[in-house]
């Protein structure tokens, strides 16, 4: 039986791509992604911030984690980023759709445990989550770098898929009275709420305003 992942494009073969640039755009614009793997016969998803190190995923969790200390064991895992970008209305349920933005990792993450590049990667993957908020909170302690397993899950196993297109109805349902489209879905912040024992007289960050 072959260990390597099966990533060929099966269904709507025309959405399909393995192109590294769009794979590395997708993964870009997320803030989170799902790990799934496999252990005593059972499958798991769990969400991860992650954030793109060059040619690599970086997934960051406590060292009592059970995901972390799967996958540190060398356990393939498959991680998965979609965006939602639309929804495609159809006359008909069957050929509605959504407008979206995927990619699928496949391999095996391996322990970052330099302590500077362990450090750096995790100064990275928090800028990536808010760009500017590194240089505006204390550096993490020796303690808190230790207590943290950051992954590194090379890019070179991964499959792309993108829906962008209009509705496509067969010819007989065309005379329809239902409306067809596409509705734009985005994600945006909200207001940001101050935590309740903020010190009186501290303002929201402008990279915090930047995002609404």
């Amino acid at each position: 039986m072959s260990t390597q992942p099966d990533t060929r494009f099966r269904r709507l073969r025309e959405k399909g791509s393995r192109d590294f640039d769009l794979a590395c755009s997708i993964i870009d614009e997320a803030r989170m992604g799902h790990v799934g793997f496999a252990k005593g016969g059972h499958p798991y998803v769990l969400p991860m911030a992650m954030a793109r190190d060059g040619n690599s995923l970086l997934m960051h969790g406590s060292i009592a984690s059970r995901l972390m200390q799967s996958l540190e064991s060398g356990l393939p895992c498959c991680v998965t980023i979609t965006h939602l970008d639309g929804l495609v209305l159809a006359r008909s349920a069957f050929n509605s759709s959504m407008h979206y933005r995927s990619v699928m990792i496949f391999g095996i993450a391996k322990p970052v445990t330099e302590f500077a590049d362990k450090e750096r990667g995790l100064n990275l993957l928090t800028e990536h989550l808010l760009p500017g908020r590194r240089a505006d909170i204390r550096p993490s302690t020796r303690k808190e770098i230790n207590a943290t397993m950051l992954l590194s899950l090379p890019l070179d196993t991964f499959t792309v898929k993108v829906g962008n297109k209009p509705p496509d109805d067969p010819a007989k349902d065309l005379e329809s009275h239902a409306w067809a489209g596409v509705v734009p879905l985005q994600l945006k912040a909200g207001k940001p709420v101050a935590a309740p024992d903020l010190r009186p007289g501290i303002e929201v960050p402008a990279y915090v305003r930047r995002l609404r």
